[in-house]
């Protein structure tokens, strides 16, 4: 399942015929690379053994942080800084490398550990790689995880306002843990075997993200684990013990992942459970389904000897297939059984308790006093499938790619003789239906002859290659079933991938006992009867976040965002806002932010809305139901926290009518292994762009703009960049016409036509995150919902991607114009409410560095890293979880924000330009006539809503429509300084 970390794309110059060079029979010569990818794991496990190595029995060396090959004695740590290793210790950070030498006696296959203690900011994982002799071995090998460990700050659980548990804060342990090398996404049961050669070898860990201090290195043969019958002959004089312990599952002792959180599970069939209150009563679920997360919890044992093992278990997994658990007791897998366990499909609680195919118990030896049981997420049972799925989809990439360079831009236009061009196409696909078939085979057999939703779509996509090899002369027409479409064979293929790594389990709780009968898991059906009808009445009087009357001295605040969101900030007000300040808040969850205008109209609107569109506040302060912000004579200290050009928006005349509350960015992606291997640099200008193009499109790779997202329609977002680092603009300074035919503004919209008319470059790409990943596209500007993508979804390129500002237009005096918009959400004040003042007082609590921070790390400690906040408050986005550097690049990048103002009729300029670009794109016209036409159109709609709001009368212009700049909105923030 592991992607190629350096370019499969290379290798498409020796599977994929060229065309010009299929139509001249031309050499290719020029496009031979050498190979410099190294291959997956498994394969290169199996090369291995069939070369009869084989890991090496009785063996372990531990090499210390002193005995550390290249390292200045300075830079390790005495013992009395090595926070309780009581030896030196090597500071593991900002891309360095630790190397250490080890000599072996038998040329073999051994596993690497480390003693380490986790430092700085634990949200993000630590991730290294591993060089051996200099090299690389395996794919897998550029990204080694070191996990933190966590647990709740406190043991009970606090109430809300309404009795509700919350979930408690995060906290790491500060404690050394040692770790053995595995795969990033765990799809192998073992740690992964290294190849020593006999002699004198070199072992480089290298750092990619994340600090920590690193104790001795170990290198050791493969650890042999028994089978059970095995493990229990070597304790058969151990006393099988009767007693029943129960161990509620929500109250771990520790944790790797902060985000796997107690959840609030309402069934009477749980433990604890009540009808007036939410309890977190169970554990896990969505937020415990990752590869590789695993909770512990500690267990009591009075005295040792033989105890069974059974989980109260819920798994309701969407695809109706089985999930698995590693089971260790005290950081080790007692007996081969444990490596895969399968916790069943159920849509009803049910105890598990762990037991053979023949439903004879296990029996687990516990050490007298306290023991630690673990149990981590472990998807290796669908390794191979994935594996296979893999391959497929490099298969369909490669042909996908090779019959776009074919046909061009004739798809539909003509009939093919595939075969001609690309010989063996039929066998290829039917080959790759045949790969598939055994997994579905495979699927079956392990989910006992249950068929999941993984099945149905492996047999559709099995399906649609077969018919595309049944009439191989029509897949140019049929690209969408094979590789482009949202249902193609390469997305379900993709969603599968997805699916089949996940390994949801819910959990209420666990027993440690004998041969003594459990708790039934199910309440009765007289219990169950009796709570549902309770249900019922309690739902119409029970706080669920949805909007509603609110008492007299509490401020209302509609929120657009998902209840998580929601459900944290009325925490932390409570928390510290209310007793600050006295001032009561209620927060509910927004029905819909396109209705805010009906809202206000019928004097129904909050006091505030967060969490907005940054459009919002323009419709309803254009029309008097929204607060100028300016009147509050703190305006310009507030505003200052934010960048200028995150204000035109939300800009009529001189008022000032919302806060910026998020925003995102646009930067330059690129992959750092790709372009440095071709040697292709990294450009800082358009110019420097499209100069790369002719090397990027001679691999058959090419560059990502935004402009060729799946839909029609460029918003200003794609468009208004290219205008603005022209040196162009989109209005009048009065307001009262456009400026879209001007030379600046027609040269940004001509050269951002011929990026795709001339340079070629993608006209419609239906997720960048995935072509970047594959590396068709390895360069790129991207927004914000990117950087979180691979940040978080793209393990197997971790580290070896890379940010910088994006490209612009260089000026005569050096300097690079990169002006782009950053559209984010906002927050404002009703005029129609009557607590102004203390709605400003909030306002200005929310946006504050401090609580945007706070805010922003609870966030992602308690959901993950994936809910990223993107807060619109420089100086709290500079302390966020982020790498330094991307922070840096970020920031710079903002100091070019420049959104578009907002007209009456900016929506019309939004759609002629967009109407333009696919003019001069697809119908070959004139730019400048294309523009003409435009600026009719936009003329005439100008007029219409200029009058409607009493700018123009007759056609005529009463009074000017200032456009407001950066310079006007820095002149109002410097207003106090």
């Amino acid at each position: 399942m592991k992607s190629k970390v350096l370019l499969w794309s290379l290798l498409m110059l020796f599977f994929i015929p060229q065309t010009a060079a299929l139509a001249n029979g031309e050499d290719d010569e020029e496009n031979v690379v050498e190979e410099i990818e190294e291959q997956s794991y498994h394969l290169e496990l199996n090369e291995w053994k069939e070369k009869g190595l084989d890991s090496i029995a009785q063996f372990e060396r531990a090499i210390s942080p002193s005995s550390f090959i290249g390292i200045d004695d300075n830079e390790l740590l005495s013992p009395s800084e090595s926070q309780g290793y009581e030896d030196r210790v090597f500071y593991w950070r900002n891309q360095k490398s630790l190397t250490v030498e080890v000599e072996v006696e038998e040329e073999g296959l051994y596993e690497i550990g480390f003693d380490y203690l986790p430092q700085g900011d634990l949200i993000m994982p630590i991730e290294g790689a591993i060089q051996i002799n200099g090299e690389y071995p395996f794919s897998e090998s550029r990204q080694i995880v070191f996990p933190s460990k966590w647990k709740n700050e406190t043991e009970e659980f606090e109430t809300d306002r309404s009795g509700n548990e919350i979930i408690p804060k995060q906290e790491p342990i500060e404690q050394w843990s040692h770790v053995k090398a595995e795969d990033s996404t765990y799809m192998y049961k073992r740690p992964l075997q290294f190849h020593l050669k006999k002699g004198k070898n070199t072992i480089s860990l290298l750092n990619l993200r994340g600090e920590m201090l690193v104790g001795d290195v170990y290198v050791t043969s493969p650890e042999q684990i028994p089978d059970y019958e095995d493990y229990a002959a070597s304790r058969k004089d151990a006393k099988k013990h009767k007693e029943l312990k129960t161990y509620e599952a929500e109250h771990p002792s520790e944790k790797n992942s902060s985000y796997i959180r107690p959840v609030a599970t309402e069934d009477p069939s749980v433990h604890p459970y009540s009808q007036d209150s939410l309890q977190l009563n169970t554990l896990g679920g969505d937020s415990w389904r990752e590869p590789g997360q695993t909770v512990s919890w500690e267990v009591e044992a009075e005295e040792a000897g033989f105890y069974q093992l059974s989980f109260k278990a819920f798994q309701e997994n969407e695809s109706r297939a089985p999930v698995y658990r590693k089971l260790l007791i005290n950081d080790r897998v007692p007996f081969k059984e444990m490596e895969q366990y399968q916790f069943k499909y159920s849509k009803e609680w049910y105890n598990e308790t762990l037991s053979n195919e023949e439903g004879e118990p296990y029996f687990f030896y516990l050490e007298e006093g306290k023991n630690k049981v673990s149990l981590k997420a472990d998807p290796s049972p669908h390794g191979r499938v994935l594996f296979a799925i893999d391959e497929v989809m490099r298969e369909i990439d490669e042909l996908s790619l090779s019959i776009r360079k074919l046909v061009g831009n004739q798809q539909g236009s003509r009939d093919w003789d595939i075969e001609e061009y690309i010989p063996g196409v039929e066998e290829q696909l039917l080959g790759m239906a045949e790969k598939l078939t055994k997994e579905v085979d495979y699927l079956v057999t392990l989910n006992d002859g249950q068929e999941s939703t993984e099945i149905a779509s492996l047999k559709i996509a099995i399906d649609k290659l077969k018919n595309l090899a049944a009439e191989p002369d029509e897949i140019p027409n049929k690209l969408t079933q094979l590789s482009t479409g949202s249902n193609s064979a390469a997305q379900l293929l993709g969603d599968i991938s997805m699916n089949l790594s996940k390994q949801p389990l819910l959990l209420d709780r666990f027993y440690v006992h004998g041969d003594t009968s459990i708790p039934d898991a199910e309440a009765g059906f007289l219990t169950k009867a009796k709570d549902s009808v309770s249900g019922f009445f309690r739902s119409f009087t029970e706080d669920n976040l949805a909007t509603a009357e609110v008492e007299e001295d509490t401020l209302e605040v509609w929120v657009n965002r998902p209840r998580q969101y929601v459900e944290l900030l009325q925490n932390i007000t409570d928390q510290n806002f209310t007793p600050e300040t006295g001032i009561k808040v209620k927060y509910s969850l927004m029905p819909d932010e396109q209705k805010l205008v009906l809202a206000s109209a019928a004097d129904t609107q909050p006091d505030l809305a967060l969490g907005i569109s940054n459009w919002v506040p323009y419709e309803l302060a254009i029309r008097g139901a929204a607060v100028d912000l300016r009147q509050f004579e703190d305006f310009s200290e507030v505003g200052r926290q934010f960048s200028p050009g995150a204000f035109l928006p939300l800009v009529i005349e001189d008022g000032v009518y919302a806060l910026p509350e998020t925003q995102d960015f646009f930067v330059q992606f690129y992959r750092k292994d790709i372009m440095e291997e071709l040697d292709i640099p990294i450009p800082n200008t358009w110019e420097e762009v499209t100069s790369i193009l002719p090397e990027l499109q001679r691999y058959g790779m090419n560059y990502y703009t935004p402009l060729a997202q799946e839909s029609a329609f460029k918003p200003f977002q794609t468009t208004s960049p290219f205008i603005y680092q022209f040196g162009g603009s989109l209005y009048e300074e009065d307001g009262i016409g456009t400026t879209i035919d001007e030379e600046n503004a027609l040269e940004g919209i001509q050269f951002m036509a011929d990026l795709s008319t001339i340079y070629s470059m993608p006209l419609q790409v239906p997720r960048f995150y995935n072509h970047f990943r594959y590396s068709t596209l390895p360069i790129g500007v991207a927004p914000f919902g990117t950087y979180v993508e691979l940040t978080t979804a793209a393990p197997e390129i971790s580290g070896w991607w890379n940010i910088t500002p994006q490209p612009g237009i260089e000026q005569e005096d050096g300097t690079v114009e990169r002006w782009a918009s950053g559209s984010g959400q906002a927050s404002m004040i009703f005029d129609g409410s009557g607590k102004k003042e203390d709605s400003w007082e909030l306002l200005k609590w929310w946006m504050s560095t401090e609580t945007q921070t706070e805010f922003a790390v609870n966030l992602q400690t308690l959901y993950g890293p994936e809910y990223m906040w993107n807060t619109a408050n420089l100086q709290s986005f500079k302390q966020l979880p982020l790498p330094e550097e991307h922070k840096q690049v970020i920031v710079e990048q903002w100091e070019y924000l420049k959104e578009v103002p907002k007209t009456p009729f900016s929506y019309m300029v939004e759609r002629e330009i967009s109407n333009v670009w696919n003019k001069v794109v697809f119908d070959g016209e004139n730019a400048r006539a294309a523009v003409d036409d435009s600026v009719i159109l936009i003329n005439r709609e100008m007029r219409r809503k200029l009058e409607e709001f009493g700018y123009m009368e007759e056609g005529e212009a009463v009074k000017p429509y200032e456009i407001p700049t950066i310079e006007k909105v820095e002149r109002w923030l410097e207003a106090d300084e």
